[in-house]
């Protein structure tokens, strides 16, 4: 019996300060090892059908030349285990050795003709040995050590074929998946995630079993970190390294799933947590993988960067979500949703025009503003004037010199800095923009912030460990009981369209998620990119449940069981639906990914057998096979009959 070991309640990496890997145990898999001093490592999944040998042995090629060391295929039914035999020999046949990954649910007998097989098993402790019938029920503990004692019975055989062949298995516990018993005794929740692993590890530590990697995998990206977080604290409580494979599962497609995908695997990455990640897109798997090795080749020199203070005592719970406290600055603050800025500083002039690509639609012919769901908030000009009328809900956020001109205008905003405005620098009597970094952070200014009810912190950081710095600014706030509420600030420059997102995303979004942040400021330093800025700004924000402007997609990377053309049926359902601000639609390829999986969707779209979808309100079926032709009117229909219905058209405001 493992004894419980003594560490501060808020421990879940090596250090919140400086970057360093949390050791983990080595695990072997076939010609590659995950944890220990191995890479990070890059996998994806197949979506073709495992029974078309052909299909599957070339896509998987084609994975593997993307850079895919580990290939996982699913495995719904003994045929299809079988069948992974003929695959692999094709494959080592045609000069491939990447390890193969049988993906398991609901059928043990699968799991144990695989683990013959290939060198890694994936099982889900919330289906392997439990169907779920959403069953409320209280378990005494005799009930409740009962049903442990059948996991046991039904899981033991697969430990011993893996103990036997060499095999590794992982672990994988889905939010949207838990068991009855877990959800009745832990709740929807990340000790109930980490408690369904658990459950599965005792009883391979029971048999002296080892070979073991872990996931705690969600759509909610709150969620997934709380999970991973706890997990890693469990263990290092218990004494445990297991490796780590790290997924925010049904992130969906394009910009949506690589900010999704980013800040949340991102912020696990940052602080050092994570030996092997696969990104879950909505696209052929071989896109995943320039995603997965974008993420992970940031941190592959991140140890040598400048010092961070080290923090002594931490004020925020990392598994929950409790958002700083802070006072109330006009629209800053408080309980307002986190506002968003742009950058315009490096613009030769403004004009109505300019204001397009963050939201505002000027028409000349109405003298009039069209305002969409993701219109900024404020710009930053920066020595720029303004001479037009500007929207009812846009503040300009000008350098003090230039402001000191326009500051009788309504809505102009000054930016001071830290030197200016500790000096005494004209204010404005409802909102004055601080710059600062860690390093200018000071007594004297925390102590003129707790005296200013007008000033907004805008922070930013130049070190390669940004986020943990930014985090660190944001403790010393906490710690010294200042509230001045913080937008949070980056500025990328020289870097691609893919990168702007997944580094803006990886940067800022741990920050949200912890509950830090009144606002946010990304600044693309290359230009001309002024669209694609606002909307990952918003994305983040989105992403992080910090605040909503669009239509969320929960929709599965697809697999072999899928049962539609998951990428085109996504893109017809977001056609139609893509105005619902607010709305989430769970978008399954089979049932396996359909209530559970689709955790807190209002909508479920998931294929239940060929040509044939049903439709789910939350977790409830509502239609049963309705026909594919018909099923997107059906679920347009669906969301009507709820009441969650608008007609599409921009919101409008003079």
């Amino acid at each position: 019996m493992s004894e419980t070991r003594s560490i501060a309640p808020w421990t879940y990496c090596p250090s919140l300060t400086h970057y360093e890997r949390w050791r983990t145990r080595a695990v072997r898999i076939g010609v590659i090892g995950i944890g220990g001093d191995n890479p990070i490592r890059l996998q994806s999944m197949t979506t073709t059908d495992t029974l078309d040998t052909a299909a599957t042995v070339a896509q998987s090629i084609r994975m593997i030349e993307a850079g895919c060391e580990l290939v996982r295929i699913t495995a719904p039914s003994k045929k299809e285990a079988e069948n992974l035999a003929e695959i692999k020999k094709q494959l080592r046949a045609a000069g491939f050795d990447a390890p193969l990954v049988a993906d398991i649910h609901f059928t043990p007998n699968a799991a144990e003709i695989a683990a013959r097989l290939v060198e890694k098993v994936r099982v889900n402790p919330g289906n392997y040995a439990d169907k779920k019938k959403f069953d409320v029920r209280e378990y005494t503990d005799a009930q409740y050590d009962a049903e442990l004692e059948r996991i046991r019975e039904r899981f033991t055989p697969l430990v011993k074929i893996c103990q036997e062949h060499g095999t590794a298995m992982r672990i994988g516990t889905n939010h949207g998946s838990l068991s009855d018993r877990i959800l009745n005794r832990y709740g929807d929740t990340p000790q109930g995630m980490v408690e369904s692993a658990f459950e599965f590890l005792r009883i391979c530590r029971d048999e002296n079993y080892h070979e073991i990697v872990l996931s705690m995998k969600a759509s909610n990206v709150q969620v997934m970190v709380q999970a991973y977080r706890l997990l890693v604290h469990r263990m290092m409580q218990e004494g445990w390294d297991y490796p780590l494979h790290l997924g925010v599962t049904e992130a969906g497609d394009g910009e949506d799933g690589r900010v999704k995908s980013a800040a949340g695997i991102g912020a696990l990455l940052e602080d050092g947590i994570g030996d092997t990640v696969r990104v879950s897109l909505t696209e052929d798997p071989e896109f995943e993988i320039p995603v997965a090795r974008a993420l992970v080749a940031r941190y592959s020199d991140r140890s040598t960067h400048e010092p961070i203070p080290a923090i002594a005592k931490v004020p925020i719970d990392p598994f929950g979500h409790a958002r700083r406290h802070t006072h109330e600055v006009l629209n800053i603050g408080a309980r307002h949703v986190p506002v968003v800025m742009a950058d315009l500083s490096a613009k030769e002039r403004i004009t109505p025009a300019t204001l397009f690509a963050w939201g505002y639609r000027y028409s000349v012919p109405l003298d009039k503003w069209n305002i969409t769901d993701q219109a900024c908030d404020y710009v930053f000009i920066g020595k720029n004037s303004i001479d037009f009328a500007i929207p009812g809900t846009l503040g300009i956020v000008q350098e003090h010199a230039t402001w000191l001109k326009d500051k009788s205008k309504d809505r102009h905003y000054p930016f001071h800095t830290i030197d200016a405005y500790l000096a005494g620098a004209e204010r404005h009597p409802r909102l004055n923009i601080v710059y600062a970094t860690l390093p200018m952070v000071n007594d004297t200014l925390i102590d003129a912030l707790k005296q200013d009810p007008t000033a907004a912190l805008l922070i930013d950081s130049y070190n390669a460990h940004g986020m943990a710095e930014q985090r660190r600014l944001f403790l010393a706030l906490m710690e010294a009981g200042c509230e001045t509420p913080v937008i949070i600030g980056r500025a990328y420059g020289d870097v691609s369209n893919d990168d702007l997102v997944l580094h803006s995303s990886t940067d800022i979004g741990p920050l949200f998620i912890d509950g830090l942040g009144d606002g946010i400021f990304i600044a693309d330093e290359d230009g001309g990119r002024e669209d694609l800025v606002c909307r990952t700004a918003f994305g983040i924000l989105q992403a992080t449940r910090t605040r909503t402007s669009k239509t969320e997609y929960i929709s599965c990377p697809s697999c072999g069981r899928t049962l539609f053309d998951l990428q085109e049926t996504t893109a017809k359902i977001r056609a139609r639906t893509s105005h619902l601000k607010g709305i989430k639609i769970g978008i399954m390829g089979c049932i396996v990914n359909g209530p559970g999986e689709m955790a807190d969707a209002d909508y479920g779209y998931v294929g239940t057998g060929a040509g044939v979808i049903t439709l789910y309100k939350e977790k409830e079926v509502v239609k049963r096979n309705v026909p594919s032709d018909k099923a997107v009117d059906e679920l347009i229909a669906l969301i009507r009959e709820h009441g969650d219905w608008v007609e599409a058209e921009e919101h409008a405001s003079a």
